[in-house]
């Protein structure tokens, strides 16, 4: 489908020039993405990522900080939600669907017990659930379908829901 106004405020052109470009080379799809955070004192940190400006992480006062900043699994949530959003808005732009609003509230559950060394076992979320949404003129059928495509292709979702190797080593 070829959207000829702009649509969810969304730049399809460049979304449609990607798709084209890794549909000739299916090389151009692999890409590695990058931050470098920079420990500032006490549980403060940033992350610079590209060329934007640092993101502050911090810790609430209950976990030892000074609760200046967002902690990193506040963040994580965000980073989903975000994730999500982004998808919403390319689907629906590709489907033709016109987006009213997209707001997606996210919590997770972590047990505090192993990052403080209280116990071994899981350190990350128990769970994290979403709530997404959508207001739209479209029919419901097209937002449901919609949803299941973003669930589908949500990076940091599939991120999230599957064992992904890490690495950290020390140099």
């Amino acid at each position: 489908m070829t959207v000829e106004t702009r649509l969810n405020d969304v730049n399809i052109e460049a979304v449609g020039a990607l798709v084209a470009a890794i549909t000739e080379d299916s090389a151009k799809a692999r890409t590695t993405w990058a931050s470098h955070v920079r420990w500032q004192g006490g549980f403060q940190s940033t992350a610079r990522v590209r060329g934007f400006a640092e993101t502050p992480s911090d810790e609430p006062t209950t976990l030892g900080g000074e609760d200046t900043a967002p902690n990193p699994v506040e963040q994580l949530l965000s980073a989903l939600g975000n994730c999500l959003a982004v998808g919403y808005a390319a689907n629906a732009t590709v489907a033709g669907i016109p987006l009213d609003s997209v707001a997606i509230d996210l919590r997770g559950d972590v047990d505090l017990h192993v990052f403080l060394g209280l116990k071994q076992g899981h350190a990350g979320f128990d769970s994290i659930t979403a709530k997404v949404r959508i207001s739209s003129q479209a029919p419901a059928e097209d937002i449901a379908a919609l949803h299941q495509k973003v669930i589908a292709s949500s990076p940091v979702g599939h991120t999230l829901g599957s064992a992904v190797p890490v690495s950290v080593d020390l140099v």
